[in-house]
């Protein structure tokens, strides 16, 4: 079975304080995984040690970061790069998301790089996709992310895409008041596959993970997640509270 993934965005929220205790509530729980599940943290830098020392020792827990830069060193102030992520054993970066694009005006050449820095260093790259709600309104979700994995990811060998996790944001479904179904979702999972399919084959299409990253909570995420292409979620708000980050988990396939 393909991995299923819970990864926690907690993006630019909480204090250290209320992020380990957020976590020791998360594992107090004491969920085991199977080995084809996963839980990720992804949490902002200054608790990327912290978060790795507490999951380390549980199967298939891991920390993830939120970005790295796409240069390998030098002098960029502020910026964190893949190698220094390497140097404190982070397995998992999240690239592209839909607010580094919009908010930091990312681009697919630009994540094309990042991800190699990470396939380099042996991180798992969760590559983020998605359309906006006047993509949506004129039909063009389909072309424009396959214009997304064409210019960031159609460039890697079978054997390195392999090792990507692709994350799908509707964009429009997020914090706008309209709200994605798990058809809608499995639709775009499943037009993301075919093009997974296209470029690499069937067996290398049906090895990586797509997760859904539009508002996944404790009440939906069962039946989004069992949708036959949606293989976990990207969470964004909902990991933050640790009973419904529970739930989230505990419906992984």
């Amino acid at each position: 079975m393909r991995k299923q993934i819970a990864a926690a965005n907690w993006k630019m929220n909480l204090t250290y304080q209320q992020g380990e205790a957020l976590l020791d509530a998360i594992l107090k729980e004491n969920i085991q995984l199977a080995d084809h599940q996963h839980a990720v943290f992804a949490v902002p830098f200054p608790y990327l040690i912290m978060a790795q020392t507490k999951l380390s020792a549980r199967k298939n827990y891991a920390a993830a970061a939120q970005n790295c830069s796409d240069q390998p060193a030098g002098a960029y102030t502020g910026e964190v790069s893949a190698e220094m992520l390497r140097s404190i054993n982070i397995n998992y970066c999240v690239l592209g998301h839909s607010e580094r694009r919009e908010y930091f005006s990312e681009h697919n050449q630009s994540l094309a790089v990042k991800t190699e820095r990470c396939l380099e260093l042996g991180i798992t790259p969760i590559f983020c996709c998605g359309e906006s709600l006047s993509i949506r309104e004129v039909d063009a979700q389909e072309s424009f992310v396959e214009a997304q994995l064409k210019e960031s990811l159609f460039h890697f060998s079978n054997d390195e895409i392999s090792k990507i996790v692709i994350a799908y944001e509707p964009i429009w479904a997020i914090g706008t008041g309209k709200t994605a179904t798990a058809e809608q979702a499995q639709e775009m999972h499943a037009c993301i596959r075919r093009l997974l399919k296209g470029k690499y084959g069937q067996q290398v299409a049906d090895s990586i993970p797509i997760l859904y990253g539009g508002s996944v909570k404790a009440g939906n995420a069962k039946e989004l997640f069992g949708s036959p292409d949606v293989d976990g979620g990207l969470v964004g708000g909902a990991s933050l509270v640790a009973a419904d980050f529970i739930k989230i988990i505990q419906a992984l396939k």
